[in-house]
């Protein structure tokens, strides 16, 4: 297929890279010109306007926002309302809230321009891993990006299969899944985040209650001084507690055995808060996820070991760099 990609930053220059190696056709923008020239040199056609990347585009048009949430992606997602037509498809790829998503999806219909939120999980990995995608949308425009929804995502792997999932078919064990119309992707992604702060937080405090299980406060034949690498990496053999997300810990331990270069200072992407809010709107609790959201927000004032820890996965899986001035 051809789609065009509009912005080209951690994940949406790797997204592009990913597609042309499956063969698809990739029109490519960026506010910075030459990095869409870069990929001009593998494979990519280089746009040099969002009205240039329209043009080049073929119809029916498929668009992929890869922009920070907010006022930017909003503009973007405008701006192309007034240049697609009827049938084209823009999808939104970022961390959007859902109720953007469905008032924009309602305002594009008006022009018959299909819209498809896209929650994009992978991080700086995805270019050799593939992306899981959470999608939401109508089901004529989701359908027909299939093979773009199929190239980037990680497909079965070596992953083994679910005990009874051959019954249930679906794309799910392929890595992408269509959530729902309209808003249902990027809801499924929030609540992703929102686990992920949760057991990113667990992780945290356990490598930090183990770290200062030397202190000199307790009894001398209570102390245990740990190696924390060699934890960590004995915890991803076999361990019940095994994660990516471990692993990412345990890479950042084997370099830096005492974090020495992160601040503990933790930023949060949004979503934390968006889904502790949809827990209050639907009346669910959400003691864990609540309490690792506020354990960022003091991190901002008083850094303990755990929050290196946090920082450390935030820069392993998303390329994440907390200002070292807020240390």
């Amino acid at each position: 297929m051809q789609l065009g990609i509009l912005g080209l930053g951690r994940m949406g220059a790797n997204m592009a890279r990913r597609l042309l190696r499956g063969g698809h056709s990739v029109v490519v923008w960026n506010r910075d010109y030459a990095k869409a020239k870069e990929l001009e040199a593998e494979g990519a056609v280089a746009a040099k306007s969002v009205e240039d990347m329209v043009r080049l585009l073929e119809r029916p048009r498929a668009a992929w926002i890869m922009l920070p949430a907010g006022d930017v992606t909003e503009q973007m997602v405008a701006k192309l309302g007034e240049l697609l037509e009827a049938d084209d498809v823009v999808i939104d790829g970022g961390n959007t809230f859902f109720k953007d998503d469905v008032r924009r999806a309602r305002a594009l219909r008006a022009k018959r321009v299909d819209y498809c939120d896209c929650g994009t999980s992978g991080g700086v990995w995805g270019l050799e891993r593939g992306y899981c995608l959470m999608i939401g949308g109508p089901k004529p425009a989701v359908a027909r990006l299939d093979p773009i929804w199929k190239t980037l995502a990680p497909g079965r792997g070596d992953i083994p299969r679910t005990p009874g999932r051959e019954k249930l078919g679906g794309t799910p064990e392929l890595g992408y899944l269509h959530c729902g119309p309209a808003g249902a992707g990027h809801f499924v992604k929030m609540v992703h985040n929102g686990i992920e702060y949760g057991v990113m937080q667990a992780y945290a405090e356990g490598f930090d209650i183990l770290k200062n299980a030397a202190k000199e406060t307790l009894p001398e034949d209570e102390r245990f001084d740990l190696n924390l690498a060699d934890v960590s990496e004995l915890w991803r053999r076999g361990s019940v507690i095994g994660s990516w997300l471990l692993d990412l810990t345990a890479i950042a331990f084997a370099g830096s055995p005492q974090l020495a270069e992160y601040s503990g200072y933790v930023q949060d992407s949004g979503e934390g808060r968006w889904t502790v809010q949809a827990a209050i709107d639907e009346a669910v609790p959400a003691e864990v996820i609540t309490a690792a959201l506020f354990a960022r927000f003091r991190s901002r004032q008083d850094h303990t070991f755990a929050e290196k820890v946090l920082s450390a996965m935030r820069k392993g899986f998303g390329g994440h760099v907390e200002s070292p001035q807020k240390g």
